[in-house]
């Protein structure tokens, strides 16, 4: 877009820009707690993973330096699959599986970058991966959701790699959740990735 166009972009959304920035946040978090809570009645092990698993984290430090999210990823052992297929689906969600990756949409005309994303737990996200998703056992009770532990949010993050996943960690490192002390806690083959961004905290 030519940035001489930014001006009237916004002025044709007007007043409502930040009226969609607060609903689309809004409705990260109804997404979360519809979904939870529908495995929850089903008794469907699950762990909260992903962007919001970081921002619940780095809120048991400092509310102030919580970064949102748009979407939600849940970690589930496959062979609940179907079980939580038909939990979510009552609660509103439609299963779908698009760009690789099980998800659940947010009503028939939901946006997959809105969606409930799926991670199977013991199994890796790609072949290259060091290492496999944590088992839906590794968890903590956060005021009532099963939030993934820090260890194995950490090392997730520290796999998949990506920026915001550095992103993640920096935050992290930045409350005083992950120091030098976490190099000995996982694999070899991540340690000078988390090294990195310890010497980087700031990018």
């Amino acid at each position: 877009m030519n940035p001489d166009e930014l001006p009237s972009l916004v002025r044709e959304q007007a007043p409502y820009v930040f009226d969609r920035v607060f609903s689309a946040m809004d409705k990260v978090r109804e997404r979360l707690e519809r979904s939870t809570k529908a495995l929850a009645d089903a008794g469907i092990p699950y762990a909260i993973v992903g962007g919001n698993a970081v921002a619940a984290w780095v809120a048991t430090k400092d509310d102030g330096a919580v970064r949102t999210t748009k979407d939600v990823d849940l970690l589930l052992a496959k062979e609940d699959e179907s079980r939580a297929t038909v939990a979510l689906e009552a609660a509103g969600f439609v299963h779908a599986f698009t760009m690789n990756v099980t998800m659940f949409l947010d009503g028939p005309g939901g946006k997959p970058s809105q969606a409930i994303h799926v991670l199977w737990a013991n199994a890796k996200v790609r072949d290259d991966y060091a290492i496999a998703s944590p088992s839906t056992d590794q968890v903590i009770d956060i005021e009532g959701k099963r939030v993934v532990e820090l260890l194995e949010l950490l090392q997730m993050k520290l796999v998949s790699n990506r920026d915001k996943d550095r992103v993640h960690v920096r935050d992290m490192i930045g409350v005083g959740l992950i120091d030098e002390s976490w190099l000995s806690k996982i694999p070899d083959a991540m340690q000078d990735r988390l090294q990195e961004l310890l010497d980087d905290p700031d990018g």
